[in-house]
C-alpha cells in the first residue's frame, strides 16, 4: 500500500481506471456487437483492415441485416464489397483497422475493447491535468476531477462498445490541455500538437471543428505570438483537407469530413420526432445507400420540416438542451428490455438505474456552482468556449445524452473546483448575491430537466421496473 501511495497521482488515476474498466471487460470477453452503430463502425474497420477502402454494407453484411430487418437498400451500382461512403467520419474506423489489422478479426472485438480500456483509463489523469491548468495549484480540485472521471459508472463501462466516444473525448481533453500547455510554453510544436488533437478529434466527430476557429480566435488574443493561431490551424487542416478532398472527389461537389447534415437534419426537425434520436424515423433514410442522394434527401426535408413550422423549430431547439443535458439511463433502459441481462428484482434494479443516472447531476450540478463563482481567467474562457461551441450545433441538429460526455473532464474540473472551495464560495455568495442567484438558477434548470423527463418516461419506468421489465423490448 506504501508503494502504491508514493506512485505519483497520474499514475494512481490510470491504474485504478484501467482495473475499473478491465473487469467489464474480461467479465464479457464474448459480447458480441450490440448495436447498429456499432455494427456499421464494425462494417468500416473490417473493410480498411481488408484493404478495400472506406466502404461499408458489402454483400455479407447486407445478408445479415436482412436476418433481422426486411430492407431493401436503394444503390445504382453495387460493389460486393461494399458501398464507398462519406456518412461517417473515418477517424474511429482507421483507429478500428488498425486494431483489426494487429489482432485478426476472429478476436478482434475483444481487442478492440483492450484499447479502448486503455485510451478510456487515460482520461482520469487528463482530467487531473486539465484541473491543474484551469485552476492553477488547485490540487484538491485536480483530484476530484480525475478520481471523479476515474470510477464515473458509465464511462467504466463504455470500452465495451464500438463507440467513437471511447476516441473522442480522450482527444478533446487532451487537445484541450495541450492548447492551454501551449500557450503557457509558447513553442510551435506545442501549437503543432494541439493542432494535430483536433485535427484528429475533427476526423472523429465533426461537431467539434465549430470550436477550432473559436480557439483558433482565442490564440489570436491570448497567445504570446499571433503566428500561434495559424500554426494551431494549419496542424488541424493537414489532417482534416485531405479527407474532405477524398469525399467531394467522390460526390462531384464540396463535402466536409462526413455527410450526415441531411440525416440529422431529418431526424431532428421530424413532425413526428422531439429532436433527438429516434428509431423508426431513423430507418427512413437507412434505404439510401448513395450518401450524397441520402444527404440531399434529408437536407430538403429537414428545411421544408423548418419552412413548415419555424415555431416549432425554436421549441425543438429548447428540447434538444434538455436531451443534451438528460440523464444518462438509455442504454440501461435498452439492453435490461431487451433482456440481454434477464430479469433483476426490483430493488437491484433501482440501484443500478440509481449508479447510473446520479453521478451525472451531482457533478452537473457542481459544475453550475462552478461555473457561476469562477472568475474568468483567460484558462477557462478557452473553456467555456469548448462548451458553447460544442453544444451549438447540437442545438441546430439533433441532440442525445451521450453527446455530453464530451464535456465531462470539463465539468468534472469545474465540479472540483466548486466542492473544494465550497467555504470560500460561502463568503462569496454573501459578498456577491448576483453569484448565488445565477448558481440557484443553472441548478434549477438542470434538476427541472431531469425531473421533467422522468416524468415524461414515468409509464415506461413503469414497465421497465415492473416484472416483465427485461421482456419490454424498448427501442434504443
Amino acid at each position: 500500500m506504501n508503494k502504491i501511495r508514493s506512485l505519483p497521482i497520474s499514475v494512481r488515476l490510470f491504474g485504478l481506471a484501467l482495473l475499473l474498466r478491465l473487469l467489464p471487460v474480461l467479465f464479457a470477453i464474448h459480447l458480441p456487437i450490440g448495436l447498429d452503430d456499432m455494427f456499421q463502425y464494425d462494417m468500416l474497420g473490417r473493410s480498411l483492415a481488408a484493404g478495400n477502402g472506406f466502404r461499408w454494407y458489402g454483400q455479407e453484411d447486407i445478408d445479415l441485416v436482412r436476418q433481422f430487418i426486411d430492407l431493401e437498400f436503394v444503390v445504382d451500382e453495387y460493389d460486393p464489397r461494399g458501398v464507398l461512403t462519406s456518412f461517417r467520419a473515418p477517424g474511429y474506423p482507421a483507429f478500428l483497422a488498425v486494431i483489426y489489422s494487429l489482432s485478426g478479426l476472429e478476436w478482434r472485438l475483444l481487442a478492440a475493447r483492450l484499447a479502448q480500456v486503455a485510451l478510456g483509463a487515460a482520461l482520469a489523469p487528463l482530467s487531473y491535468w486539465l484541473a491543474l491548468r484551469l485552476f492553477p495549484g488547485n490540487q484538491r480540485a485536480a483530484r476530484f476531477a480525475g478520481y471523479a472521471l476515474a470510477v464515473y459508472p458509465l464511462l467504466v463501462l463504455f470500452p465495451l462498445a464500438l463507440a467513437t466516444e471511447n476516441l473522442f473525448i480522450p482527444l478533446v481533453a487532451a487537445g484541450l490541455l495541450a492548447t492551454l500547455a501551449a500557450v503557457e510554453r509558447d513553442r510551435r510544436r506545442d501549437y503543432l500538437l494541439a493542432g494535430a488533437l483536433f485535427g484528429l478529434a475533427t476526423l472523429t466527430r465533426s461537431v467539434i471543428f465549430g470550436f477550432v476557429g473559436l480557439a483558433v480566435i482565442w490564440l489570436w488574443f491570448y497567445a504570446p505570438r499571433r503566428a500561434a493561431a495559424a500554426w494551431f490551424l494549419l496542424a488541424v487542416l493537414v489532417f482534416v483537407v485531405p479527407w474532405s478532398v477524398r469525399n467531394s472527389l467522390l460526390h462531384d461537389k464540396f463535402t466536409f469530413v462526413e455527410n450526415s447534415l441531411g440525416y440529422n437534419l431529418h431526424m431532428g426537425y421530424h413532425p413526428e420526432g422531439s429532436g433527438t434520436f429516434q428509431f423508426g424515423i431513423s430507418m427512413e433514410l437507412v434505404p439510401y445507400l448513395d450518401d450524397g442522394l441520402r444527404n440531399d434527401l434529408g437536407v430538403q426535408a429537414g428545411l421544408g420540416f423548418i419552412r413548415q413550422d419555424p415555431e416549432r423549430a425554436l421549441q425543438l431547439a429548447v428540447n434538444k438542451l434538455g436531451y443534451f443535458f438528460g440523464l444518462e439511463r438509455r442504454a440501461l433502459t435498452y439492453f435490461y428490455s431487451n433482456n440481454f441481462f434477464g430479469h433483476i428484482p426490483a430493488l437491484p434494479l433501482l440501484g443500478l438505474f440509481l449508479l447510473f443516472t446520479l453521478p451525472f447531476p451531482l457533478l452537473a450540478s457542481l459544475a453550475a456552482v462552478g461555473l457561476a463563482f469562477a472568475r474568468l481567467a483567460k484558462e477557462r474562457l478557452l473553456l467555456y468556449l469548448l462548451m458553447g461551441g460544442y453544444l451549438l450545433p447540437h442545438l441546430l441538429l439533433l441532440a442525445e445524452e451521450r453527446f455530453h460526455m464530451a464535456l465531462l473532464p470539463a465539468i468534472a474540473a469545474l465540479a472540483g473546483y466548486a466542492w473544494t472551495q465550497r467555504g470560500e464560495l460561502r463568503a462569496a455568495a454573501r459578498a456577491n448575491p448576483w453569484q448565488l442567484g445565477l448558481a440557484a438558477l443553472l441548478v434549477a434548470l438542470l434538476w427541472l430537466n431531469w425531473g421533467g423527463e422522468l416524468w415524461r418516461d414515468w409509464d415506461k419506468l413503469v414497465i421497465l421496473f415492473g416484472p416483465g421489465g427485461n421482456t419490454a423490448g424498448f427501442s434504443y
